[in-house]
């Protein structure tokens, strides 16, 4: 079984981190900067969560052009939250796998210290072990 047991699941799970990291300055101050539009494009469950320098966080279809596309599944993206997957390793293991130029993603996985420090939490608040 899945750790998200649906795509709602999934939506408020990972729209909550991805909304914790926009909130912090530093971090949304320099993927505004970047200026790429993320989707990610999950199956099991199946879903979608945009980040936009424009809108930040979209859980959902959405009318934007991705600079970067990733696909993977919800367990994937709960190892990688865990740091239990890093993102060069899952590339490679086409674990997850990317359209466009990864390189624009790779220079911003600093800035996901925060995200990585409150999953645990954001995840077990709203029933999910972490």
């Amino acid at each position: 079984m899945p750790v998200f047991e649906s795509t709602e699941k999934m939506y408020e799970v990972l729209g909550a981190l991805f909304n914790h990291l926009m909130e912090h300055p530093d971090v949304r101050e320099k993927f505004q900067a970047a200026g790429i539009t993320v989707r990610f494009e999950i199956n099991d469950p199946k879903g979608e969560i945009w980040l936009s320098p424009e809108d930040g966080v979209i859980c959902g279809p959405c009318e934007h052009t991705p600079t970067v596309t990733m696909t993977l599944s919800g367990d994937s993206c709960h190892k990688f939250w865990k740091k239990e997957l890093s993102l060069p390793v899952a590339l490679a293991k086409r674990q997850i796998k990317s359209r466009g130029p990864i390189n624009k993603i790779l220079k911003l996985l600093p800035l996901l210290k925060p995200a990585y420090e409150a999953y645990p939490e954001i995840a077990k608040k709203r029933g999910i072990e972490a």
